[in-house]
């Protein structure tokens, strides 16, 4: 094979290898490994110890073994699918190897009579007889059959044996790389090389020794090689020349001592780096980032406003349509009568939709809501000036950089997420992007109570409920499942709604998953009219949709949710200036980690504090269900253990960004963690 002399070799295709057909490259291409480097980077689980050799008299049954025999006699039935057998003796017994679907040549071959052999594989015993049932590891070399090796997750039809011959020929045929790191990186991990590391990685005494140097520096060059992609699309944004929008501080202020309340502090600081982005000659690329109820969507308009003040257009898109009509509406109270302001809605007629489109392109609309239908193709501005996406923390950083795109030059662009994540994943998943961040809670807003409930004190709950729907307050009751199931052991929101309308007649109304889109808007607008009092819903509700009456949350199986989901449902209510409680129901039989989760949740109504000890105990990989397209899926690097290299990579590139250092000798780098979605654009 012609070994190139550099990453190349790592990116090329599996049948470059040698004894790698077409057959054994489609089986491997079934488990997304299509490339040298993909088997590289696909990790050892385990690995079996073959190095041991035992006697005969001393086989244990059902392990794997290794031992040395001298095969003494054949028995090469004359009967169809009758298997061949290989009498074999130390001197301290008898086993016999048993061959399915063999030929007498090739038995004869790696087990000739009278040399001996040495052979490894799980032990049965059969009729007063050990066994060995087609053996794989055979040869009269025992050095090559005494090691330890490598187990992988296989795809069916390869063998650990021919996987681990693979991944040998791979280490030895293995090119030296130019470091690519500087001195003082490379001193952190006592100077251990790429290739090194990796030799190091795929031996099998190394397996889950996650603080040594070598794992170590692979998962730094891991996390790097995010944070490095993540910086050249924010430099390419920034270097986007725009027009300046100009603010009129003391219109700003007027509206905002028009308001009903007070702005935070955060709420300033926030609304004072997003003006000071309007304002520069370099395009926004912010994501707005508060806890639940913490007040981003008037930091938002109030954005919206001096870039409409500017001569801009603004487009705000909301995940649901009672979501972007709440926008609509808060704009529509806070605004000045000459701001013209339209909505997008599901229920708008053909012609009134027809009419808005034709007001957009000719700048007859100064800003406008709606759900993602504002952004098809058919939708034309005039002069768009900035976007706002609200809720759309499922938006990879591919989305995100299209709608950069789509905006134009000229236009701004703001994402919001009312889910606090820790620091570690932020830099990952939004490290494409300046961030500001709302923690502070409006002095107005009271701390939801949060209680537990064993469920079968449901007596009790009902007759909290009762009490609070005599004040006229409302209640949300949250079920994990939308009907029964047999194999899991939850409460469905059909037979909640059931037990409940007997209960509350005409005061209870459904909401899950399969309820139709219109079905649902009904329901919640019926709800913000309080035309019923109590809501069953399945974890639909959890996205900003704001009703300052609802006060109560019951949340079924609470054991059974994540930390965030369960702090993103709590801040349903609260919303109002009346005291508000969440009730987390579950079962007795609570596992360590359920307890624990329940017990933050009631001591602590900050999203952030709570998202860190959500990781610590769930992992990073389904913080709030963060399954989305953009998000890096480390195999080496977590936010909770590598917290230090997270900080130390986030040290370096903020180094780079500052010395305008040349990242061309970060292309193999780049290349080979699959992030070459801007690698092109390096020179």
């Amino acid at each position: 094979m012609n070994i190139k002399s550099n990453y190349q070799y790592l990116l090329s295709d599996l049948t470059k290898l040698r004894g790698v057909g077409y057959k054994t490259t489609n089986l491997l291409k079934k488990k997304g490994i299509n490339t040298i480097f993909d088997i590289l980077w696909k990790l050892p689980k385990s690995y079996t110890d073959r190095s041991k050799s035992s006697k005969i008299k001393d086989l244990k049954i059902n392990e794997n073994q290794t031992i040395t025999i001298i095969p003494h006699k054949y028995l090469f039935p004359r009967i169809r699918n009758l298997p061949n057998r290989v009498f074999c003796k130390d001197e301290t017994g008898e086993i016999e190897c048993v061959f399915f679907n063999s030929y007498e040549g090739y038995i004869k071959k790696i087990l000739p009579i009278g040399k001996e052999i040495t052979l490894s594989g799980k032990i049965k015993y059969f009729r007063n007889r050990y066994q060995l049932t087609n053996p794989k590891y055979i040869s009269e070399n025992a050095s090559l059959i005494k090691q330890k090796h490598n187990t992988y997750s296989l795809t069916e039809g390869i063998s650990e044996k021919v996987y681990n011959k693979i991944i040998s020929q791979i280490l030895n045929l293995l090119p030296t790389f130019n470091e690519w790191h500087s001195k003082e990186i490379m001193k952190k991990f006592s100077n251990i090389s790429w290739n090194n590391s990796i030799k190091e990685l795929h031996k099998p005494e190394n397996i889950g020794k996650f603080r040594e140097n070598f794992y170590q520096r692979l998962a730094f060059d891991e996390i790097f090689s995010t944070f490095l992609v993540n910086s050249e699309i924010r430099k390419k944004i920034k270097k986007i020349k725009k027009i300046k929008k100009k603010i009129n501080i003391e219109s700003q202020n007027k509206i905002i001592s028009n308001l009903d309340f007070t702005l935070t502090n955060d709420q300033k600081k926030t609304l004072k780096e997003i003006n000071n982005d309007l304002c520069s000659s370099n395009k926004m690329f912010r994501l707005l980032q508060g806890d639940v109820g913490s007040g981003k969507t008037i930091v938002s308009l109030l954005a919206s406003y001096n870039t409409i003040m500017s001569g801009f257009q603004v487009a705000l898109m909301a995940p649901t349509e009672i979501l972007a009509r709440q926008h609509y509406s808060l704009a529509k109270k806070i605004f000045p009568s000459d701001i013209k302001i339209e909505l997008i809605s599901g229920k708008s007629h053909h012609k009134d939709k027809k009419e808005i489109l034709k007001k957009l392109v000719e700048h007859k609309i100064d800003l406008i809501f709606g759900t993602h239908a504002i952004f098809q193709k058919k939708v034309e501005y005039n002069k768009l000036g900035l976007i706002i996406i609200d809720e759309q923390h499922k938006f990879g950083v591919n989305q995100r950089k299209k709608l950069s795109d789509k905006g134009g030059k000229d236009c701004d662009v703001l994402l919001m997420t009312a889910t606090p994540i820790p620091r570690t994943l932020t830099m990952s998943i939004y490290g494409d992007m300046d961030i500001s961040v709302i923690s502070e809670k409006p002095k107005t807003r009271k701390p939801i109570k949060t209680y537990s409930k064993l469920e079968n004190k449901i007596d009790e709950v009902i007759r909290f409920i009762k009490k609070e729907m005599d004040l006229e307050n409302q209640i949300f009751w949250v079920c994990p499942l939308i009907d029964e199931s047999k194999k899991i052991d939850h409460e469905s929101a059909v037979k909640k709604f059931e037990y409940l309308k007997k209960i509350f007649p005409n005061k209870v109304s459904l909401l899950h998953g399969k309820t139709t889109l219109d079905e649902k808007e009904k329901i919640l607008d019926n709800f913000l009219k309080k035309k019923f009092s109590i809501l069953v819903s399945t974890t639909i509700i959890e996205v900003g949709i704001d009703f300052p009456n609802a006060n109560v949350i019951v949340i079924e199986n609470a054991n059974k949710f994540g930390l965030s989901q369960l702090h993103q449902l709590r801040g349903r209510v609260g919303r109002g200036y009346k005291d508000s409680t969440c009730i987390l129901m579950f079962k007795s039989n609570l596992s360590e980690n359920a307890k624990k989760r329940i017990n933050i949740l009631k001591n602590s109504n900050d999203g952030f504090k709570i998202s860190e000890e959500d990781m610590k105990l769930r992992g990073f990989g389904d913080i709030l269900g963060f399954k989305q397209s953009g998000i890096k899926n480390f195999k080496l690097a977590d936010p909770v253990h590598n917290h230090d290299l997270f900080i130390l990579a986030e040290k370096e590139i903020k180094r780079i960004e500052a010395s305008n250092q040349d990242i061309r000798k970060f292309k193999p780098l780049i290349k080979l963690y699959d992030r070459a979605d801007i690698i092109n654009d390096i020179a």
